[in-house]
């Protein structure tokens, strides 16, 4: 069959807007409430908001050296190809099949079908039905007509981006102006017409206790409370899977990850201040143990009663469906470069002739991605994901020290500032977070890890295959 080929298409505008769709997702709207309950007070929320916005931007700007000096598409696959070689690079990639971006792929399209759910309810199985259970680990059908509008939306936005690049990031990009707008507009009436004090974002709540900052209780608090706070981040490192189809992308990715990333923390400072400024802390902490609202949902009712609420609730609607759309355009890319060197399933390295997309590629990541959703809850997949993420992340950013000492002279577009403090820090932050998690979330981290090594069957099997 005639194959076709990728084609440099996305300018810095696009890639930078890229960056932000794939991160404003459901953690803006959700997290307030569970980082509340977690920390008792709404300075401390926000200092671990802006502090996981910083590491983040952290991670993006050691990211943004390895992609302007590495970029091509595939993303991290090709830079872990170049520093660690062809194994650890496979063991990124599959990981990012089997945990990380299908995953997130997963949870948000699981957040966009509980919106739909919560403006129009799903019909549900019989309560025996929800119950069956495998291996005493999941439950495929409990919550299945939330489960099946989330796999629907997966096929869906596949549809869109096997049609094309330009339809693809056309979405995203209309998507993303439009919820960035509406965000502007509720921090705009939450601060003035809000109903809202000061009082409310200086109060603890009861029971708060106030400690050192070097007190091992508030420091595991302020780790829990970064763990949900980082899903809101996630996704930003997205941008180099499309490395071939950015133009001039030694200069613009390392642009638009810095522009995208900046761009999000401060829209995050400023719509989880006014949800903190509108309603006190309390609430919040009523809202994470009711487990039914949504945070976001009940600071615009509070202000703008019902119709406040259905328009936020559309709006959710809509962010989710933009940050499912961008992660599925991205991530596909990588499979396709995997496959093109005989790493993955062969089929995923045809271009489709006329769109000039990895077709199949697509298909086989929707394919996995509603296994997923079947498979658990988003609290689940999230923990997972966040998990494997950040190992990777740190490997990338040792990268960056590698490749200095590697080759010193080669030309660097773009260099984080900083170094090494920048880089060093953010790695000792991952390790810490990976052994952190292994520690309190041995469940998730443990299926995350059985994941990630699922692939060396396969690996040993396509090396042996291509004989080398």
């Amino acid at each position: 069959m005639p194959q076709g080929h990728l084609v440099r298409s996305l300018g810095l505008f696009s890639a930078a807007v890229l960056v932000v769709s794939s991160i404003i997702g459901s953690g803006i709207f959700k997290k307030v409430a569970p980082m509340s309950a977690e920390l008792l007070s709404p300075q401390l929320v926000l200092a671990c908001w802006l502090l996981a916005g910083v590491i983040s931007l952290f991670g993006a700007l050691s990211n943004a050296e390895v992609a302007g000096l590495l970029a091509d598409a595939g993303g991290e696959y090709v830079y872990y190809r170049t520093i660690y070689g062809r194994l650890f690079a496979f063991l990124y990639g599959w990981s990012s099949f089997a945990v990380i971006r299908s995953a997130s792929i997963a949870s948000i399209a699981y957040v966009f079908a509980q919106s739909l759910n919560s403006l129009l309810p799903l019909p549900a199985v019989p309560p025996e039905l929800a119950r069956v259970s495998l291996f005493g680990l999941f439950q495929p059908f409990d919550n299945l007509g939330v489960k099946a509008v989330a796999i629907g939306l997966i096929w869906l936005l596949t549809w869109v981006n096997r049609r094309g690049l330009r339809l693809g990031g056309g979405v995203s990009t209309l998507v993303t102006g439009a919820v960035v707008a509406c965000i502007i507009v509720i921090v705009v009436a939450g601060l003035t017409v809000g109903d809202g004090s000061w009082e409310n974002v200086t109060t603890p709540a009861a029971g708060y206790e106030p400690r050192a900052w070097n007190d091992p209780v508030l420091f595991n608090a302020m780790l829990a409370a970064m763990l949900a706070a980082f899903w809101g981040y996630e996704g930003w490192s997205s941008l180099g899977y499309l490395g071939g189809e950015i133009k001039n992308p030694n200069r613009n990715i390392p642009l638009a990850l810095g522009f995208g990333v900046l761009s999000v923390i401060v829209i995050y400072l400023a719509v989880n201040f006014t949800y903190l400024y509108v309603l006190p802390i309390g609430n919040f902490i009523a809202i994470n143990e009711a487990k039914n609202t949504i945070a976001a949902v009940a600071v615009v009712e509070h202000f703008w009663g019902a119709a406040g609420a259905l328009v936020i609730s559309l709006l959710i609607l809509v962010a989710t469906f933009g940050c499912t759309n961008t992660t599925v355009l991205m991530a596909s890319r990588l499979y396709y470069k995997m496959a093109t060197q005989g790493l993955f399933f062969g089929s995923a390295a045809r271009i489709h002739p006329q769109y000039n997309t990895p077709a199949n590629s697509l298909l086989i990541q929707a394919f996995w991605a509603s296994v997923l959703v079947l498979s658990g809850s988003f609290d689940q997949l999230t923990d997972m994901l966040i998990f494997a993420s950040f190992i990777f992340y740190g490997a990338t950013t040792l990268g960056v020290v590698i490749l200095r000492r590697r080759i010193p002279d080669a030309p660097r577009p773009y260099k984080v500032p900083g170094y090494p403090v920048i880089p060093i820090f953010f790695i000792l932050f991952c390790v810490g977070l990976v052994y952190n998690t292994l520690l309190e979330r041995p469940r998730e981290a443990g299926i995350g890890l059985f994941l990630m090594l699922t692939g060396l069957p396969f690996y040993f099997y396509w090396t042996k295959k291509k004989g080398v």
